[in-house]
């Protein structure tokens, strides 16, 4: 295979919303390139990008599947993404590592929300964005309110490259203002018929034309001077107008295909190979260290890896991006991520499952190695003394949660190697041992991204696992002032046990004064501080024990000891296990031995005293509350609301948001659980959402009353 350098490699991200036709338009473009003599189907589970037995089983695309064509003199690397929004991570990724967005809409559906947030996320990156109207022979299919809808979401940058003359299931031909030509195509597809455009066509590419020249001018100095003086530009200047355009976002071309029938494809492709932006057309990205790294082949050699997969036959296959310099077969990288060094003992060019030996791959290319010892998705490797890395990848927060365990405890230890695995295959299902619930947590981007790790550990590990809602974190508080003391005396021959604690505790906010004086039915209780500790809490809030002993009722090497046992109950709350925070304890008087009084005897005092203090305090259960924002379409509005308001949601706002309903709204965690898979079933698929923690609010008394119950049974039986 020819090696190709920096300025003839050019890579694109197909992107999309589920049910766009993406991978059956890669397949189209596949044999229209030469790489594959036949196509084949997302129906019969035959097609080059879902070669994984997940994506067979549920028939779409479950991972990014990488590709490469030869096309003209050119390589084009395109990354096939999933469209649907649980797996984002991967258009996410994609974006940051290619150079131009091809966003697929179906023509009969139209702007879908999913498509909305790739958008959003490619101007986040400042990537080109041209646009493929596919299923244009649809029975719904509408091109002129499709394009009237994309000039209200996505701005007057929307420029038509072609329009058909009817769509349909007579859809056969288009007018390309381009090359002002009528493009015609057979029942079978491929090479159309390039006819004069037809008298009855010609005003309007007439006037599409000029708008195409217009926008195209803008972006050239030269070629506006030229606009001016002609109104006209060659087919040359044209696209070196709209290269432009691309690179600066101010023109977002539209073609318009037929995938499943390979019409307007080799055009599209030809539009891509001869117009979008090559590598080194495009901004230099960023290091760690603010630096812009360019993709120079003579340049110092430096890698990014931005995927792993592991494939049946062969094992873990690294992806990856040559940023700078030359990847040559036999090549020894340091990962300056985790300060190892690896072996390239071969490397690849990649069209999903085939993958081609190459002897190099030079600055801008993206290609493929196996079996790596120790490196990972987002690792950096550079030669020996580089210290270049890269952090460029950011992805959204996780919207879904659920326990994970085997059905058989002992698999416990295989199951965390297995989601570590598929974790580094996907940053974006998140792994946590969570200490506080007692569960392995699994989050991911909603119920259909889980269910597929599910299916895949249980078909290709063999290894059974259940789901469970996740426990909620919660937290304990108290609301008002209360005191208590605590004997513990044991004795059991020779040394015993004893210690005595007297406290007081009370609600802390940050910035509150020093404790004075405290009054309780007639007994008045005046503090002397002698010292203040403030603990911050992993969880959050504080714990702060102030030290009012006079008289040395007890020694002050019994304090800590005291605290430890203050600590105990704030990880465990009195009412229902959970977490307690923003507690302020004065210790004020008590007891001790000369001889049987020692540290564990204070602990256990002041765990007591704290416990019955705490329940006397008018305590709270503190639940975590969520912003959650939700864009829905305005026909299903009504529906989101009330679903909202039953899961006891607060309403902070309502907009519209390019032809969209956006609804902010305060939820707490545990009506979030199954969010994902309501809010997909109530709207048909055609919304979105994110969700960020906000804060710690108190529970309704009916749902604290419940938790109180449900603890108090649960530690009677474990009694």
């Amino acid at each position: 295979m020819k090696v190709y350098k920096t300025n003839e490699i050019k890579n694109i991200a197909l992107l999309g919303s589920k049910g766009s036709g993406k991978t059956t338009l890669a397949e189209a473009m596949l044999l229209e390139c030469g790489v594959i003599k036949r196509r084949g189907t997302v129906e019969a589970g035959t097609t080059v990008c879902d070669y994984f037995p997940v994506e067979k089983e549920y028939g779409s695309s479950v991972f990014s599947t990488v590709l490469y064509a030869e096309f003209n003199g050119k390589k084009l690397n395109v990354i096939d993404c999933p469209g649907a929004d649980d797996f984002v991570g991967n258009a996410i990724t994609a974006l940051n590592v290619t150079d131009t967005g091809v966003i697929v809409i179906n023509g009969q559906y139209g702007v879908e929300v999913g498509t909305q947030n790739i958008f959003r996320t490619a101007t986040s990156l400042n990537k080109p964005i041209i646009f493929a109207l596919n299923q244009l022979d649809g029975e719904k299919a509408d091109y002129e309110n499709l394009i009237e809808q994309m000039r209200e979401i996505f701005g007057s940058r929307i420029t038509p490259i072609q329009y058909p003359i009817t769509t349909g299931p007579s859809f056969n031909s288009i007018i390309d203002v381009l090359i002002m030509k009528k493009l015609t195509w057979g029942p079978d597809g491929g090479t159309p018929k390039v006819e004069d455009i037809p008298a009855d066509q010609l005003d309007r590419a007439q006037e599409l034309h000029r708008a195409l020249v217009e926008a195209a001018a803008e972006n050239d100095e030269s070629l506006m001077e030229k606009f001016f003086e002609s109104e006209h530009l060659s087919e040359d200047e044209l696209r070196l107008g709209i290269r432009k355009g691309l690179i600066d976002r101010s023109i977002y071309p539209v073609f318009c295909v037929s995938a499943a029938k390979d019409m307007g494809v080799r055009r599209m492709m030809e539009f891509l190979g001869n117009v979008v932006p090559f590598v080194d057309d495009m901004p230099a990205p960023v290091n760690t260290a603010g630096e812009e790294v360019k993709p120079d082949a003579n340049g110092p050699l430096s890698i990014y890896m931005f995927k792993t997969t592991i494939e049946p036959h062969i094992g873990e296959v690294s992806y990856f991006k040559v940023m700078s310099g030359t990847l040559k077969a036999g090549d020894d990288l340091d990962n300056v991520t985790r300060g190892s060094k690896e072996r390239f003992a071969q490397i690849y060019c990649v069209c999903g499952q085939i993958k081609t030996p190459v002897d190099q791959l030079c600055a801008g290319d993206i290609g493929a190695t196996v079996k790596l010892k120790d490196s990972r998705t987002g690792n950096t490797l550079n030669a020996r003394g580089l210290e270049w890395e890269y952090d460029f990848i950011k992805f959204p927060a996780p919207k879904y949660q659920r326990a994970v365990r085997p059905v058989t405890e002992s698999d416990a230890e295989k199951l965390n190697s297995i989601l570590t695995r598929m974790h580094e295959e996907d940053p974006t299902w998140v792994v946590e041992q969570s200490k506080e619930l007692k569960q392995t947590i699994l989050s991911g981007q909603g119920e259909f991204h889980l269910r597929t790790l599910k299916w895949r550990v249980e078909n290709n590990d063999k290894l059974p696992i259940i789901f469970e809602e996740p426990k909620i974190p919660y937290r304990e508080t108290i609301t008002k002032a209360a005191r208590a003391d605590y004997r513990h005396k044991k004795q059991s021959g020779g040394a015993g046990q004893f210690g005595e604690v007297h406290l007081i505790i009370e609600p802390y906010t940050e910035g509150m004064p020093a404790p004075d004086t405290f009054r309780f039915g007639n007994q008045e209780f005046k503090m002397s501080v002698r010292d203040t500790q403030e603990l911050p809490l992993a969880w959050g809030g504080k714990l702060v024990v102030c030290n009012c002993i006079v008289g040395g009722a007890i020694d002050a090497r019994f304090i800590p000891a005291i605290i430890k046992g203050l600590m105990d109950r704030m990880e465990q709350g009195p009412l229902t296990g959970s977490y307690a925070r923003d507690v302020r304890v004065c210790i004020y008087d008590g007891k001790m031995h000369p001889v049987d009084s020692n540290e564990i005897s204070f602990r256990l005092a002041g765990r007591n005293a704290f416990s019955e203090a705490f329940r006397n305090a008018n305590p709270k259960v503190l639940e975590p509350v969520y912003d959650v924002d939700v864009m829905v379409p305005s026909d299903v509005m009504g529906d989101v609301m009330s679903d909202l308001q039953g899961r006891r949601a607060i309403i902070m706002g309502m907009s519209s948001e390019n032809g969209f309903e956006k609804i902010s709204a305060k939820v707490p965690l545990k009506e979030m659980a199954s969010y994902s898979t309501a809010l997909s079933s109530i709207t048909g698929g055609r919304s979105s959402f994110t969700m960020q923690f906000a804060s710690y609010e108190l529970v309704p008394g009916d749902v604290q009353e419940k938790l109180l119950k449900e603890y108090a049974e649960k530690t009677k039986d474990e009694e």
